[in-house]
């Protein structure tokens, strides 16, 4: 059995680890891999817009880290191992893998059509499956242990409306990291969750969050992407020895709320 190692103690700095971040052409994937950029690690940044993967490579290359641009479609299995491959090969390892890549899309229940739901359901569950396996694989036959992050959502923990595929498929995410965190575990493998909150991406209008959301938050605010990253940091880490299928809300207290008022 492999056992996960520090020898820094609680220092949450990657230099030397190789990691692969999905989806990362934006948004909260964008985040993602900076933050892991900004504490040593070479990234292999991958989205199925290449020219948006190639556009944050040059971020991360402008801030001094190695990074490299990779188009991957998270729903197969031969272009999940390609990205694995071009991590060993061309950046020296594989040792973080962020399943970030997914849809936010909605439609309330009763319009959904069966297409819409199973291919959300595709994108989201089944390539966060798909890319992770592959991954693992490769951590497994490598021998040296490893990181493995998900992304979930606050949907995934409850409901909202139009969000029957989304919340199903986040829920799912949740599920199978707490599955691969049993099975992984004999190879030194830790595998957990992050589930973000209300995140001011490109996408997102306006200064704060919408009292619906903020009427239930502690922290009554949008999250930033980098915020996101730096939890993935964490549980990424070599600090992080003893945790494993856990979701970590980064949602400003959106998750735990009771009675607000009192």
């Amino acid at each position: 059995m492999v056992r996960p190692t520090s020898e820094r103690g609680h220092d949450v700095q990657l230099s030397g680890k190789v990691a692969i971040v999905t989806g990362a052409g934006a948004g909260v994937g964008r985040g993602i891999a900076k933050a892991l950029a900004e504490a040593g690690a070479a990234v292999l940044v991958t989205d199925i817009d290449p020219e948006a993967a190639r556009r944050v490579a040059g971020e991360l290359e402008g801030i001094g880290a190695r990074a490299l641009a990779f188009r991957f479609d998270v729903r197969e299995p031969s272009e999940a191992e390609a990205a694995c491959t071009a991590a060993v090969e061309r950046l020296g390892g594989l040792d973080i893998f962020v399943a970030n890549a997914g849809s936010t899309a909605r439609l309330p229940f009763l319009e959904m059509p069966k297409s819409f739901f199973s291919e959300l359901l595709e994108l989201n569950l089944t390539g966060t499956f798909v890319s992770c396996q592959a991954a693992a694989r490769v951590m497994v036959a490598r021998g040296r242990g490893g990181r493995i992050v998900t992304i979930s959502s606050n949907s995934g923990r409850f409901g909202g409306r139009g969000r029957a595929a989304y919340s199903a498929s986040k829920a799912g995410i949740i599920a199978l990291t707490q599955t691969m965190a049993i099975e992984l575990a004999p190879y030194g493998i830790l595998v957990n969750c992050v589930a973000p909150g209300p995140i001011r991406t490109e996408k997102v209008l306006g200064e704060r969050p919408s009292e619906a959301f903020t009427c239930r938050m502690a922290l009554p605010r949008f999250g930033e992407p980098i915020e996101v990253g730096r939890a993935v940091v964490w549980l990424a880490s070599d600090a992080c020895t003893f945790t494993t299928g856990h979701t970590l809300g980064v949602d400003g207290g959106l998750t735990v709320s009771g009675i607000m008022e009192g």
